[in-house]
Protein backbone atom coordinates (compact mmCIF):
# COMPACT_ATOMS: atom_id res chain seq x y z
CA UNK A 1 0.00 0.00 0.00
CA UNK A 2 1.56 2.98 -0.99
CA UNK A 3 1.60 6.08 1.51
CA UNK A 4 -0.84 8.05 0.33
CA UNK A 5 -3.61 5.18 0.02
CA UNK A 6 -2.48 4.71 3.92
CA UNK A 7 -2.54 7.85 5.01
CA UNK A 8 -6.19 8.84 2.89
CA UNK A 9 -7.42 5.42 4.46
CA UNK A 10 -6.45 6.61 8.07
CA UNK A 11 -7.73 10.00 7.56
CA UNK A 12 -10.76 8.77 6.45
CA UNK A 13 -11.52 5.63 9.49
CA UNK A 14 -10.30 8.64 11.61
CA UNK A 15 -12.86 11.22 9.82
CA UNK A 16 -15.67 7.81 10.88
CA UNK A 17 -14.46 7.64 14.26
CA UNK A 18 -14.50 11.11 14.79
CA UNK A 19 -18.12 11.38 14.12
CA UNK A 20 -19.66 7.99 14.95
CA UNK A 21 -17.83 7.84 18.55
CA UNK A 22 -19.19 11.48 18.99
CA UNK A 23 -22.82 10.19 18.00
CA UNK A 24 -22.72 6.92 19.85
CA UNK A 25 -21.73 8.64 22.76
CA UNK A 26 -24.27 11.82 22.61
CA UNK A 27 -26.83 8.93 21.80
CA UNK A 28 -26.10 6.69 25.19
CA UNK A 29 -25.66 9.82 27.48
CA UNK A 30 -28.83 11.50 26.26
CA UNK A 31 -31.03 7.84 26.93
CA UNK A 32 -29.36 7.69 29.92
CA UNK A 33 -30.20 10.84 31.19
CA UNK A 34 -33.55 10.54 29.95
CA UNK A 35 -33.84 7.32 31.76
CA UNK A 36 -33.69 9.08 35.09
CA UNK A 37 -32.11 6.32 36.26
CA UNK A 38 -29.04 7.25 38.64
CA UNK A 39 -26.72 4.66 38.28
CA UNK A 40 -27.57 4.53 34.07
CA UNK A 41 -26.78 8.28 34.00
CA UNK A 42 -23.29 7.67 36.16
CA UNK A 43 -22.40 4.68 34.22
CA UNK A 44 -23.03 6.15 30.56
CA UNK A 45 -21.31 9.26 32.09
CA UNK A 46 -18.36 7.88 32.82
CA UNK A 47 -18.14 6.18 29.77
CA UNK A 48 -18.65 8.82 27.86
CA UNK A 49 -15.36 10.88 28.98
CA UNK A 50 -13.38 7.53 28.56
CA UNK A 51 -14.60 7.19 25.05
CA UNK A 52 -13.55 10.78 24.17
CA UNK A 53 -9.97 10.51 25.65
CA UNK A 54 -9.60 7.32 24.44
CA UNK A 55 -11.32 7.44 20.62
CA UNK A 56 -12.20 10.94 19.76
CA UNK A 57 -9.55 13.16 21.19
CA UNK A 58 -6.69 11.10 19.17
CA UNK A 59 -8.93 11.87 16.22
CA UNK A 60 -8.98 15.14 16.32
CA UNK A 61 -5.28 15.22 16.42
CA UNK A 62 -4.95 13.08 13.57
CA UNK A 63 -7.58 14.62 11.33
CA UNK A 64 -5.53 18.24 10.79
CA UNK A 65 -2.61 16.19 10.90
CA UNK A 66 -3.98 13.69 8.12
CA UNK A 67 -5.50 16.32 6.13
CA UNK A 68 -2.49 18.63 5.65
CA UNK A 69 -0.26 15.75 4.93
CA UNK A 70 -2.58 14.81 1.86
CA UNK A 71 -3.23 18.14 0.54
CA UNK A 72 1.05 19.00 0.63
CA UNK A 73 0.83 15.35 -1.59
CA UNK A 74 -1.64 16.53 -3.75
CA UNK A 75 -0.16 19.46 -4.39
CA UNK A 76 -3.56 21.20 -3.10
CA UNK A 77 -3.53 24.54 -2.30
CA UNK A 78 -4.42 25.41 1.68
CA UNK A 79 -6.41 28.58 0.61
CA UNK A 80 -9.05 26.30 -1.55
CA UNK A 81 -12.42 27.73 -0.71
CA UNK A 82 -13.29 24.10 0.47
CA UNK A 83 -10.34 24.10 2.81
CA UNK A 84 -10.94 27.34 4.30
CA UNK A 85 -14.39 26.51 4.90
CA UNK A 86 -13.44 23.38 6.54
CA UNK A 87 -10.70 24.74 8.88
CA UNK A 88 -13.83 27.15 9.84
CA UNK A 89 -16.22 24.40 10.43
CA UNK A 90 -13.59 22.11 12.15
CA UNK A 91 -12.65 24.96 15.00
CA UNK A 92 -16.45 25.32 15.34
CA UNK A 93 -17.15 21.70 16.06
CA UNK A 94 -13.58 21.74 18.07
CA UNK A 95 -14.69 24.37 20.12
CA UNK A 96 -18.00 22.85 21.13
CA UNK A 97 -16.55 19.57 22.16
CA UNK A 98 -14.22 21.42 24.15
CA UNK A 99 -17.52 22.72 25.84
CA UNK A 100 -18.79 19.41 25.88
CA UNK A 101 -16.29 17.44 27.47
CA UNK A 102 -16.02 20.10 30.33
CA UNK A 103 -19.70 19.77 30.49
CA UNK A 104 -19.45 15.98 30.43
CA UNK A 105 -16.70 15.56 33.53
CA UNK A 106 -19.14 17.79 35.28
CA UNK A 107 -21.98 15.39 34.34
CA UNK A 108 -20.05 12.31 35.04
CA UNK A 109 -18.72 13.97 38.46
CA UNK A 110 -22.04 14.78 39.55
CA UNK A 111 -23.75 11.59 38.68
CA UNK A 112 -20.80 9.89 40.85
CA UNK A 113 -21.51 11.98 43.75
CA UNK A 114 -24.76 11.12 44.19
CA UNK A 115 -24.89 7.63 43.20
CA UNK A 116 -22.39 7.19 45.95
CA UNK A 117 -24.00 9.28 48.86
CA UNK A 118 -27.19 8.20 47.98
CA UNK A 119 -28.96 11.48 47.03
CA UNK A 120 -30.83 13.36 44.03
CA UNK A 121 -28.44 15.11 41.27
CA UNK A 122 -26.94 18.21 41.79
CA UNK A 123 -29.47 20.97 40.87
CA UNK A 124 -26.95 22.20 38.25
CA UNK A 125 -27.06 18.98 36.34
CA UNK A 126 -29.99 19.55 34.29
CA UNK A 127 -28.73 23.23 33.09
CA UNK A 128 -25.39 21.34 32.17
CA UNK A 129 -27.40 18.55 30.53
CA UNK A 130 -29.31 21.06 28.37
CA UNK A 131 -26.31 22.86 27.27
CA UNK A 132 -24.24 19.57 26.80
CA UNK A 133 -27.30 18.45 24.33
CA UNK A 134 -27.63 22.07 22.66
CA UNK A 135 -23.54 22.22 21.79
CA UNK A 136 -24.06 18.98 19.91
CA UNK A 137 -26.27 20.42 17.56
CA UNK A 138 -23.11 22.62 15.47
CA UNK A 139 -20.49 20.33 16.22
CA UNK A 140 -22.51 17.56 14.30
CA UNK A 141 -23.33 19.67 11.47
CA UNK A 142 -20.41 21.04 11.55
CA UNK A 143 -18.77 17.51 10.67
CA UNK A 144 -21.22 16.35 8.33
CA UNK A 145 -20.63 19.34 6.57
CA UNK A 146 -16.82 18.69 6.67
CA UNK A 147 -17.57 14.93 5.59
CA UNK A 148 -19.23 16.63 2.41
CA UNK A 149 -16.77 18.39 1.72
CA UNK A 150 -13.82 15.95 1.99
CA UNK A 151 -15.83 13.70 -0.35
CA UNK A 152 -17.01 16.56 -3.02
CA UNK A 153 -14.16 19.08 -2.94
CA UNK A 154 -16.63 21.97 -4.14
Amino acid sequence: MSAYALVKTLHILSATLLFGTGLGSAFYLWRADRSRDLAAIAFAARNVVIADWLFTLPAIVFQPLSGLWLAWYLDISLAEPWLLWTYGLYVLAGICWLLVVWLQIRLRDMAATALAQGEALDPRYRRYMSIWFTLGWPAFTALLVVFYLMVAKP
